[in-house]
């Protein structure tokens, strides 16, 4: 087989992916711009879908819950991720070892285990489901992501750079601000990124110890389960699309800036 034929093969089968995964969520979209109740059906275009949408409280309700839960538990996480990813790249190998596996449970596990062990742990301390079980569960599964995400900038560091701010006076604690942290930016935004964008897309988790705050996922479900495909939901998944798609842009661009800005420094 030549050289042609198996780059075309790999970009046919690339295409035939992408169609796969993002040919329905395009379609989802441009019958969000039309007034029909079923979906395929052309009656024309229309914003109706999107003008009930935004006159209804309970979606806007769902989507101010989605946003604040997704933006504080990956601050959470990021912080958290970051200080792991640190100590972790510090330790001996075997502890090293030990606690990456550890850290990777919560990705490998399927996540209705997840869910209802954090719905079961909550109940046996006494937490009422809420903002607090949400945070903290959203948290607990995105923090790995950060760590995945942190470690490889902190293995491309010269590991004589904290140790030169500690010579030059700093503190451990300042050295560790001023010299290591700002070349983590670019790894700790990508962490974010994630956890963003996986916070924001949780379900299972989310159904278990929500309690009354409903997430745009969890509503998403309960409308189906009650009203069936009502076709405002058309219009309300092309809105999460757009912004999420639109965030993960801001966030690659924002940490493309600063690597070049870094690389203008170092050059």
């Amino acid at each position: 087989m030549s050289k042609n034929v198996r780059t075309g093969l790999i970009w046919a089968f690339v295409g035939v992916m992408l169609a796969v995964m993002y040919v329905p969520i395009l379609i989802l979209i441009i019958y969000s711009f039309t007034g029909a109740k079923a979906l395929g059906v052309w009656s024309g275009f229309s914003l109706e879908l999107y003008a009930d949408l935004f006159t209804n409280e309970s979606v806007l309700n769902a989507f101010k819950n989605s946003f604040i839960l997704a933006f504080v538990s990956a601050a959470l996480a990021t912080v958290l991720g970051t200080t792991a990813a640190v100590g972790i790249y510090h330790m001996r190998r075997w502890k090293k070892n030990a606690a990456n596996f550890v850290a990777n449970i919560t990705m490998e596990n399927a996540e209705i285990v997840t869910g209802v062990t954090l719905m079961m742990f909550f109940l046996a301390m006494r937490l009422p489901y809420g903002w607090t079980t949400l945070i903290i569960a959203h948290t607990m599964i995105t923090v790995p992501y950060v760590i995945l995400s942190v470690t490889p900038r902190l293995s491309q560091l010269n590991p004589n750079l904290y140790e030169a701010g500690l010579d030059l006076g700093a503190s451990p604690m300042r050295s560790m601000f001023t010299v290591i942290v700002p070349q983590l930016i670019p790894g700790m935004i990508s962490g974010f990124v994630m956890a963003f964008a996986l916070s924001l897309d949780d379900f299972i988790v989310s159904k278990f110890v929500n309690g009354s705050v409903e997430t745009i996922p969890v509503y998403l479900y309960n409308a189906l389960a009650k009203r069936g495909a009502d076709p405002t939901l058309r219009a309300l998944s092309s809105v999460l699309f757009v912004a999420v798609l639109a965030v993960l842009i801001a966030l690659n661009v924002v940490s493309a800036r600063h690597k070049k800005k870094v690389a203008k420094i170092s050059g």
